[in-house]
């Protein structure tokens, strides 16, 4: 058993050692905080994150935040340097008041309606997360740093000065064919010059009519699937766009339309666009050039994006992503061959088998894993049998044990 060191009254900025520490988080000694080479991040959540959690808290329990004050990185400065917060106590803005915090992932996790008031923070970029959130989140953020919100958008109202940057990444469909996500009224975050819009290449698309009223916009990075591009040709004062990951650019308006533009980044895209984009880009250099990057590469065919996003394994690590999707080509291969109803169940069967045998299925990896079993379901031998997602869903979870 290693030794175990109690930091209880050393002064801030003191401990800088790797090793094991009692920490008085939510009561005298009540963790143990483990602290090893290279790590600069502290996971901090409920019992269901499992290992992925540095310290074990319950979502309502009021954190003693000062308990980390003593810690500090070899070169002296606060450590954690990040952290990520899974529950709903709100002290840490107070907290950060005294330290500065690189980044702050907070997944709150209420049903009522809470005010928090985090202007004098001292969050560099400040995270969070609202997909657990069943209730509404108002806050005033900090007026400098950047602020990123995922989730479910319209769990927030945001006031202050504003972030210098604002990066969103609403929920959308898994499933293509839905209505293009509308962003919603945003109230004062329409004022940040740096905008970043994060979806999905295959999926729900986000709709960019209304991206007007983030008049203000000098830099905008969109990464995913969008419709309405012509309305990008409202934003008058852009000097840097980005795209990454989008595999459909029809309609996209001419560069002639943002006559301050001097950077862009198209990485990722559908090959024929991104053709017309690059051909642009040469001809603005001959009659000015860009005083920034201007590039476009990796040019995808339409193939290629089915490989890699088709499927919903994307977001797993490399070796629980692999067997995966072997046993996607296993189980698609069998269905497109089966001769009957029997030879369907067999092989939803013996796809379901597979994910038995894998430690650690978590949540987010069920529901990828029943997006699977719906795509298996659409296909044409599938249906033509006269089976649908319900049967094959219904055989998938007869068989599963986690």
């Amino acid at each position: 058993m290693p030794e175990l060191m109690n930091v209880s009254g050393h002064a801030p900025g003191s401990v800088a050692d790797d090793g094991h520490y009692t920490l008085n988080l939510t009561g005298p000694g009540s963790h143990v905080l483990v602290v090893e080479p290279g790590r600069g991040v502290a996971v901090i959540g409920p019992a269901s994150l499992g290992k992925r959690a540095d310290l074990h808290v319950v979502p309502d329990a009021a954190i003693h935040w000062v308990a980390f004050n003593p810690f500090a990185t070899p070169a002296g400065s606060p450590w954690p340097r990040n952290i990520d917060y899974h529950g709903n106590d709100t002290s840490f803005f107070a907290w950060s008041q005294q330290r500065v915090i690189e980044q702050f992932r907070w997944t709150p996790v209420f049903a009522d309606r809470r005010s928090v008031d985090a202007s004098a923070a001292r969050i560099q970029t400040l995270v969070i997360r609202l997909e657990h959130v069943s209730g509404h989140l108002s806050i005033v953020v900090p007026a400098a740093g950047s602020l990123y919100l995922e989730g479910d958008l319209s769990r927030i109202a945001v006031g202050g000065h504003g972030p210098a940057m604002l990066s969103l990444q609403p929920a959308l469909g898994r499933r293509p064919g839905q209505a293009p996500y509308e962003l919603p009224a945003l109230d004062f975050l329409q004022n940040v010059t740096s905008l970043a819009l994060v979806g999905v290449p295959l999926g729900q698309a986000i709709s960019l009519l209304g991206i007007e009223r983030f008049s203000s916009l000098k830099s905008l990075s969109l990464s995913g699937s969008f419709t309405d591009w012509a309305s990008l040709a409202m934003l008058q004062h852009l000097s840097n766009l980005e795209l990454r990951f989008v595999p459909d650019l029809q309609d996209f308006p001419a560069l002639e339309s943002w006559p301050l533009l001097d950077r862009m980044i198209v990485w990722n895209v559908d090959e024929a666009a991104g053709k017309r984009l690059k051909a642009q880009i040469g001809a603005r250099a001959k009659v000015r050039a860009w005083a920034g990057h201007a590039l476009v590469s990796k040019l995808r065919k339409p193939a290629w994006w089915q490989s890699e996003y088709g499927r919903p394994f994307a977001g797993w690590t490399s070796r629980q992503a692999k067997a995966a999707n072997t046993a996607y080509d296993r189980a698609r291969e069998a269905l497109e061959d089966a001769a009957d109803v029997a030879a369907v169940q067999a092989a939803v069967v013996a796809f379901s088998k597979q994910f038995n045998a894998m430690k650690g299925i978590e949540t987010t990896q069920r529901e990828d894993v029943g997006e699977a079993v719906w795509q298996l379901s659409q296909l044409a031998r599938v249906v033509a049998l006269g089976l649908g997602e319900a049967q094959l869903q219904q055989w998938f979870d007869e068989v599963r044990d986690y």
